[in-house]
């Protein structure tokens, strides 16, 4: 590392907010901090860190600050993942403002996991293509519907909206903007300085399927059932349909309703969870799980699993397995 004197290049604004991820909050100030102190030359300069927090009367003010005493201009805002699951996060009508007044301004604004609600409650999202938490996207999408919700992406950069999937992909949306600050070359270095990946493209492989049951339409959960029990049946269409005593139309558009997803998209999904377990837990050949989850055809099984993981199968095994 250089020990040169350094001036800041910009000032980013991290948003502490009720039930916030601290962790995240303190983690993006040291990331930056290392970042700036592996940026070459004598010249170098330092991302000056903010944090801000509402006060009881709704004024948001900066609580810590990297470079004191000087002027804020905020070239980013990132509100961070929330401890809290998104349906018990409470309303931020004051950060919200606060967040409309930055990016008018002229800041970038950037969200992390459940701090997309944040944002979104903001305004600034509608129209936007966002990303956040897999687990999180639908009740995103429901609850901002002029939202587009792409929970493939890890990180997502729409130019002026930045945003990140996972609960620990602060460390990914924080290396994006090193890069965009310093070049991939201080971000390479600060990445393998904190020993971790560069920023992940797709979250894909951490997805899980969890199929709904709590829908009310008994003729579909038994079709449910009946997939789970023996995914090794060809599970065709016609079948499923008269085991739901229901017409093929009929069955398809109920079962869209209950479950979110087509019959093939679903069987597709259940037999990649099953595959995804015995890899992890196994060393049995990609071709037999192909078939102990049932596919026929390997060529098939590794394109569908490929498109639904966002990694190969072999891939799969070898950064999950045991």
């Amino acid at each position: 590392m250089t020990s040169a004197k350094k001036d800041w290049v910009c000032e980013i604004g991290l948003l502490i907010y009720p039930d916030c991820q601290m962790s995240a909050i303190y983690g993006l100030t040291d990331l930056f901090r290392i970042a700036g102190e592996w940026a070459d030359g004598d010249n170098a300069r330092q991302v000056r860190v903010s944090h801000w927090r509402a006060e009881e009367d709704g004024e948001l003010i900066c609580v810590w600050d990297s470079h004191p005493n000087k002027l804020h201009r905020l070239g980013y805002v990132i509100t961070p993942p929330s401890v809290v699951m998104p349906e018990k996060m409470q309303s931020m009508p004051k950060e919200a403002a606060w967040l409309r007044a930055q990016h008018k301004d002229g800041s970038r604004v950037c969200s992390i996991c459940a701090g997309a609600f944040v944002l979104a409650e903001s305004g600034l999202l509608k129209g936007r293509r966002v990303t956040t938490h897999w687990a999180f996207a639908k009740h995103l999408a429901e609850s901002y519907q002029e939202i587009e919700v792409a929970d493939r992406n890890l990180v997502l950069d729409d130019g002026d909206v930045i945003s990140a999937g996972g609960i620990l992909a602060w460390t990914d949306l924080g290396l994006t903007l090193v890069e965009r600050l310093f070049g991939r070359s201080t971000m390479l270095s600060t990445a393998r300085f904190l020993v971790i990946q560069p920023p992940r493209a797709t979250q894909l492989p951490f997805t899980e399927f969890i199929p709904n049951f709590d829908h009310g339409d008994q003729a579909i959960l038994r079709v449910q059932h009946h997939i789970h029990a023996d995914l090794t049946a060809s599970l065709n269409l016609d079948d499923l349909s008269d085991l739901a005593h229901l017409g093929k139309r009929t069955f398809m558009r109920r079962f869209a309703k209950a479950t979110s997803l087509t019959p093939t998209e679903y069987i597709q999904q259940a037999r990649v969870a099953k595959a995804r377990g015995i890899l992890e837990l196994t060393n049995r050949p990609v071709d037999q799980v192909a078939w102990e989850v049932g596919y026929k055809d390997p060529s098939a099984f590794s394109k569908i699993f490929q498109r639904i993981s966002g990694i190969s199968a072999s891939e799969y095994r070898h950064q999950f397995g045991v």
